[in-house]
């Protein structure tokens, strides 16, 4: 008897040393490489994350500071894009309805982010307005109104910097957004360093009273773009301030429409005065008024699905869009779109399945704002939950590849994170988030040494 009970206990052992040893070695592997990344004289005054499980199992591979929440960065966005998935559906969309009620016309948006975008042939501007104006063309439309009820006034989240707001990357989310609320600044520098650098043009051209003051200089040759736009919140008026290289005629920057619904209704109003659908200029545009319960939409224009909107989202990394989002998960599920609702939702959400809220201090639904702590344990949790749901391919299809994994890259001042999956040689897929807070020198040094550790997963 005890002959055949070490029979089977040797079989077992044959059978499961290989596994265990291999888990066992890469382990070793990591740790190693981990410490000798935490030497590097760039994570002097820094502190770093870095958590491993391994998929199938859920086994730790390597845990470093995995319950202490850092800055983010962008890797927040597949926090806020699973909480979607789970939220409102991978079939979701948006809808902006269009009433008329004899002169008046009545926008009733839903936040879609999408409108006007030129991700999509559908979404496109000149598509959107042709089609509008299409529906419209029997109506003579004397008044535009614009429904936002429902959603918090303001569109910038808290926490976010001066410095990013009126930028394309900061274009806060409104009930009605258009064209991803972002525009093109051509600028023309002088031929000398230091020449004052002038304001050529708008693409598109910004029909509203928005003004923009250029205290940019001219820089030498290969400089590159580091030029800003700074814009108070609730303002029109902004300047540029920064660098453009010299000798430039028509250098491209990226804004952020201080109101993409008031652009809208202006481009609107553009277009269907030129088919003599309305007279020019309007006396009410952009007021705020409801449709009455009792006609229907004339027309109606609907976002392409969740899934193809988080594809977006985390492919680019669009902030605009991850804050529609959380603003949309506090409407849905209680009745008021707001950031702080949003982020409610989400926390309470993410309790009930074993996550503590702590572990989701969110200020934001981008990872835009350095006010977020989120930890590396929370990530991987919530990556591992995503692998198990039917509309994982989708996700997973959304991550970019770097460094031959696919994963969400994050970046703001001295913050570098990666998060997400990665099948080895040998088979075995490994979830991980790796997070740095406070680094110096080089992010691109900093992202070779992260690759590095990331490596010895391979």
């Amino acid at each position: 008897m005890r002959l055949k009970v070490s029979v089977i206990a040797c079989l077992l052992y044959i059978v499961h040393a290989p596994a265990d040893v291999s888990a066992q070695i890469v382990s070793k592997k990591i740790e190693a490489a981990f410490a000798q990344f935490e030497k590097d004289p760039q994570l002097a005054n820094a502190i770093t994350s870095l958590y491993i499980i391994e998929d199938k199992t859920g086994a730790v591979v390597f845990d470093r500071n995995s319950r202490i929440g850092l800055a983010p960065a962008s890797t927040q966005k597949t926090i806020t894009s699973i909480s979607a998935y789970e939220l409102l559906g991978k079939t979701f969309s948006y809808s902006t309805s269009f009433y008329t009620d004899g002169g008046n016309l009545y926008i009733v948006p839903s936040g879609d982010p999408t409108l006007g975008s030129f991700r999509w042939e559908n979404t496109k501007p000149v598509n959107v307005l042709q089609r509008i104006a299409t529906a419209l063309q029997q109506k003579k439309i004397t008044n535009i109104y614009i429904d936002s009820s429902g959603y918090e006034p303001g569109n910038i989240p808290d926490g976010w910097m001066w410095q990013d707001i009126g930028n394309y990357y900061g274009a806060g989310s409104e009930k009605l957004t258009w064209r991803e609320n972002q525009f093109d600044i051509l600028l023309r520098s002088g031929n000398k360093i230091g020449d004052p650098v002038s304001i050529a043009a708008t693409v598109p051209a910004v029909l509203y009273q928005y003004k923009l003051q250029s205290f940019v200089t001219s820089a030498r040759t290969g400089t590159g773009d580091n030029a800003y736009i700074y814009l108070p919140v609730n303002s029109n008026e902004g300047i540029i301030k920064g660098t453009i290289p010299v000798n430039e005629n028509g250098f491209s920057i990226s804004g952020a429409f201080p109101s993409g619904s008031a652009q809208f209704v202006f481009e609107l109003e553009d277009t269907l005065s030129k088919l003599n659908i309305l007279p020019a200029p309007l006396p009410n545009k952009n007021s705020f008024a409801i449709p009455p319960k009792s006609i229907a939409p004339a027309h109606t224009e609907t976002s392409p699905p969740l899934d193809s909107i988080i594809f977006w989202l985390n492919r680019k990394s669009i902030n605009l869009y991850a804050e529609a989002l959380i603003k949309t998960i506090g409407l849905i599920k209680r009745g008021y779109s707001s950031t702080d609702n949003g982020i409610d939702v989400l926390k309470d959400y993410w309790k009930e399945k074993g996550i503590s809220p702590t572990e989701l201090n969110m200020f934001d639904g981008s990872g835009l704002s350095p006010l977020n702590r989120t930890t590396t344990h929370a990530q991987v949790q919530l990556l591992k939950y995503a692998k198990e749901q039917t509309w994982f391919s989708s996700f997973y299809e959304s991550l970019p590849l770097y460094n031959g994994m696919k994963m969400k890259s994050g970046t703001i001042t001295n913050v570098k994170g990666f998060t997400g999956y990665h099948t080895s040689a040998s088979g075995k897929t490994y979830i991980f988030s790796f997070l740095v807070n406070n680094y110096n020198g080089s992010a691109t040094a900093l992202v070779r040494k992260m690759y590095k550790v990331l490596d010895e997963m391979k």
